[in-house]
């Protein structure tokens, strides 16, 4: 094989084959010459300090991979962590419809520092994107060169399906993305809708709730009471509809109903078991197999899938729906390699896909890896889901839940277990859903 066609094939294959060339160099035609710059090394080492002990390589600085990064540490001192993550500034999804009702500052979601989380608990933080996985050779490649590890967490969090609303063409999805965004991956997304909730002048605002287990189900209808909350305050004449996929609200249905109908009446209207065929963003309509649902704005949350990381490096389960990363439910490694992990909203336990279960499930993950490491074995332990919805600003009032979960045996899965619902809106829960998220942020970075 010639050098330019082993390059070729690297692209292709993300370097995820097991058994490829570790390196390759390409070198200039004679004709190039004159034009061509130095010799492109494919594979070299990253910039790191030699390993000080066992390496574990985090792959993600979302709630997980941050918890796990501490965590580990705590669990394992001789664990070298190596944090890899692409963006260089923090800014949580978790919270971040509070800010639109100016409930909070961007400093509240955005003012955290992976140099600091990396430096308070005594780990490297590593700014690059992953492009590769070697699990024969243990390496991940990135975009500032391989990082050998003994373990790997893949924490990626989730990406955005479009064709569950039946988009399917580049260019309406790159639309819809653009204009209308989901607000539920990039921090991006929440200036834009930001942007948008606070320049809206009128008209219909809509919110898509997706089917399937999206990204933090009661999200979508905090958001709603949150827009419909600024849109009361500040007399603006524009009413907020929620095209809901699902039979009924997903979770702290009781709660919200009062909130939509006590505090919001004519101002959001909810629309159950609404499945969405089509959207025209040019002519801002939604389209169902029975009718359409014009809009002036909108907030078009399409469902989700496992990042496309998760498949690239080959550890999708083919059967999952959501294209969810192939792991024991258990011990959360990949079906045949106990050295790579796959944790948080790519996971395919049907655990809710929120920032507190993925900081509960990362220390019991940390566990897993110290115990593993010294040759031990560890019993299963739930996560815990504990999220708090604002539903009302002045006074900042707020419902919750918190519940674990158990295995079924007899619908072969795992269900809620224990859970506690507070759905009657209270200024002492407004209060406890912003420390809630000040806590997670100590958590995670100091």
């Amino acid at each position: 094989m010639s050098d330019l066609s082993r390059r070729d094939l690297i692209k292709m294959t993300g370097l995820a084959a097991a058994g490829m060339a570790a390196v390759a160099e390409v070198r200039p035609r004679p004709a190039d010459a004159a034009l061509a710059g130095p010799v492109v090394q494919l594979d070299p080492s990253a910039d790191l300090p030699k390993a000080a002990g066992t390496r574990l390589v985090v792959l993600g600085g979302g709630t997980s991979g941050l918890t796990i990064a501490k965590y580990a540490k705590l669990e394992n001192p001789k664990f070298d962590v190596v944090l890899v993550e692409k963006r260089d500034m923090y800014a949580s999804c978790f919270s971040s419809n509070l800010w639109y009702a100016d409930v909070i500052g961007l400093e509240f979601l955005a003012d955290h520092s992976f140099l600091d989380a990396a430096k308070n608990n005594n780990y490297t933080y590593f700014n690059a994107t992953a492009i590769g996985l070697d699990r024969a050779a243990r390496k991940l490649y990135t975009s500032r060169g391989s990082i050998a590890y003994d373990y790997l967490v893949v924490a990626p969090g989730i990406d955005y399906d479009y064709s569950r609303i039946g988009v399917k063409d580049p260019e309406t999805e790159c639309s819809l993305r653009r204009n209308f965004p989901g607000g539920f991956t990039m921090s991006t997304e929440h200036v834009t809708i930001r942007r948008k909730v606070h320049a809206f002048e009128g008209g219909v605002f809509v919110q898509t709730v997706p089917s399937g287990n999206y990204r933090c189900l009661p999200a979508p209808y905090e958001r709603a009471c949150m827009i419909a909350a600024y849109f009361k305050k500040n007399n603006v004449k524009g009413k907020v509809v929620i095209l809901d996929f699902n039979p009924d609200v997903t979770i702290k249905a009781k709660g919200f109903h009062a909130a939509f109908s006590e505090l919001y009446p004519g101002i959001i209207e909810y629309k159950p078991s609404i499945t969405i065929s089509g959207v025209d963003p040019e002519k801002k309509v939604i389209k169902t197999e029975f009718e359409s649902f014009p809009f002036d704005d909108a907030a078009i949350y399409p469902g989700v899938r496992a990042a496309a990381l998760v498949e690239q490096f080959g550890l999708m389960d083919p059967a999952s729906l959501q294209k969810e990363a192939h792991i024991d439910p258990y011990m959360y490694n990949v079906i045949g390699d106990e050295r790579v992990y796959v944790t948080g909203d790519s996971r395919p336990m049907p655990y809710s896909k929120s920032g507190n279960t993925s900081n509960s499930e990362g220390k019991y993950v940390a566990k897993i890896l110290s115990a593993r490491a010294q040759g031990k074995d560890l019993q299963w332990t739930s996560p815990e889901t504990l999220c708090f919805s604002m539903v009302s600003i002045n006074p900042n009032e707020a419902i919750s839940v918190d519940a674990r979960y158990a295995f079924d045996k007899q619908k072969n899965s795992f269900e809620f277990a224990d859970v506690k619902l507070f759905e009657n809106r209270n200024a002492e829960m407004g209060r406890a859903a912003l420390e809630w998220a000040k806590g997670l942020y100590r958590d995670m970075f100091e």
